[in-house]
């Protein structure tokens, strides 16, 4: 079965997405950006610190189709989004405010070209106890590849079966879990679909 492919942002989107994120910016402050997914593992864009943090209100969900990176749209694949509730254990980084138009720039790019997140600014909670205004891309959950009612049994078909131009839905999922463990961080939850999938994959 085909899966018709989002739209794409037009620039204009793009440009005004961003600045209405930047809008409370003075211009001369460091920010932070949370990673919870591929961020963790290829954040692609320079800081100058590297934490572990928490969010709360959201957690780590295998939510959105993949189309083209980790899936086609007759097999779609399936990556993480930050959807309602819970809390989440992930990365947060440190922007130098000299750096920050280029990294979030580079970030929207990468992460809103099809619309899938709301970009929030999310309370982290820093392993030394203090908090910081962090950028976070939560999931939409009118997006046109939002799938966040997927069965269980679903995904793991899914993680096991689909691939794209940047890899399988199995890879970014073990990538995920690598970084997380390698941060001294654990998802139960990811581990458990990591560990069906794997099998899944590998025949009866």
């Amino acid at each position: 079965m085909t899966t018709n492919s989002p739209a794409r942002w037009t620039e204009a989107q793009l440009q005004a997405s961003l600045a209405a994120a930047l809008a409370h910016w003075d211009g001369h402050t460091a920010l932070w950006v949370f990673g919870y997914g591929s961020l963790i593992w290829k954040p692609e864009f320079e800081f100058t610190a590297r934490e572990p943090a928490r969010v709360h209100g959201f957690h780590r969900r295998l939510c959105l189709r993949s189309l083209l990176y980790r899936g086609t749209p007759e097999r779609p694949g399936i990556v993480a989004g930050l959807d309602r509730g819970g809390s989440c254990l992930g990365m947060a980084y440190r922007i130098a405010a000299e750096r920050v138009p280029d990294v979030f720039r580079q970030l929207w790019e990468r992460e809103m070209f099809l619309g899938s997140y709301r970009p929030t600014w999310v309370r982290a909670h820093r392993r030394n106890g203090r908090v910081v205004p962090a950028l976070a891309f939560i999931v939409r959950r009118d997006a046109a590849n939002y799938c966040g009612d997927l069965p269980e049994q679903d995904q793991v078909e899914i993680l096991a079966t689909a691939r794209g131009i940047k890899g399988s839905s199995l890879d970014y999922l073990q990538r995920t879990v690598a970084a997380l463990r390698e941060a001294g961080l654990r998802d139960p939850h990811l581990e458990r679909l990591l560990h069906r999938a794997e099998r899944r994959a590998a025949g009866p």
